[in-house]
């Protein structure tokens, strides 16, 4: 494994599970010591911490409720206190299906919070680092539906369009920070379609209709994704890490779609 991220530091939201988790793995193996971050008990923090040092370098989990401002900067100083955030991933998110008329507004205030708030907070407090130091990366998980809308989902699709903009705004902002050289600074979102993670397991099962496995998932993509097939958690986590080399310097303010053709149609 090119280790080109050796003496990096990178903080990755979510990242005790699931994407996050594969991400900060993917960034451990590429040289970065990593921060972590993300709900659990202490025997899945401790597994997650296992898995992302065994990947290759230090790690470290920090504690913070995302919906809290004041949480965000206590994280952020004690992250900063350990490494200057050269990495920075916000994978953090939650969701709830609802009918606009039916949803909960704590929920609404939920997701905004945690899915396009506390990324606009971490921007906030790493981005001028970045800038200075002539090198950084921001990775936004954006979804699909920061592209494409689906029903009964508005404050999530609220909350991913949001952070797509937010994006744009930042990555013209620091566009001309850095150099070539030193790597600049960019800010992109990746965009995932359907990602096989645990939690839709229940959902290939329901669509398997007597079949196999591969059924479940084509049927249950058929619909929206013409691929047809999923993408894993350690996909995004390459393409995290691409958006990391200095090749990636003139990558900004991009909204990749990894979605199998959904938002092509």
């Amino acid at each position: 494994m090119d280790r080109f991220l050796q003496g990096r530091t990178a903080l990755v939201t979510g990242s005790t599970s699931g994407i996050g988790l594969a991400i900060a793995q993917a960034l451990s193996a590429a040289g970065a010591r990593v921060a972590i971050n993300g709900l659990g008990t202490p025997e899945q923090i401790d597994a997650a911490l296992k898995s992302v040092a065994d990947a290759g370098s230090e790690a470290r989990h920090f504690g913070a409720d995302l919906r809290k401002p004041d949480e965000i900067t206590t994280l952020l100083e004690a992250v900063q206190a350990w490494g200057q955030v050269d990495v920075l991933v916000n994978c953090a998110g939650i969701q709830h299906a609802a009918p606009l008329a039916e949803q909960p507004s704590q929920k609404w205030d939920d997701i905004i919070a945690i899915n396009l708030s506390a990324a606009f907070h971490t921007m906030q407090h790493t981005l001028p680092g970045m800038a200075e130091r002539g090198f950084g990366r921001v990775i936004n998980i954006a979804s699909v539906h920061g592209l494409v809308a689906s029903k009964n989902k508005a404050p999530y699709v609220a909350s991913k369009f949001g952070i797509v903009g937010l994006s744009k705004v930042a990555g013209l902002e620091y566009a001309a920070a850095g150099s070539r050289d030193s790597g600049g600074v960019t800010v992109n979102c990746i965009c995932p379609g359907w990602v096989e993670t645990p939690l839709i397991e229940p959902q290939i099962q329901a669509h398997r209709n007597g079949g196999s496995r591969d059924d479940g998932v084509r049927a249950l993509l058929e619909e929206k994704q013409p691929s047809l097939r999923m993408s894993l958690p350690e996909d995004i986590g390459a393409m995290v890490v691409w958006l990391c080399r200095r090749e990636a310097h003139n990558v900004t303010g991009a909204a990749m779609p990894m979605d199998g053709g959904w938002t092509s149609q």
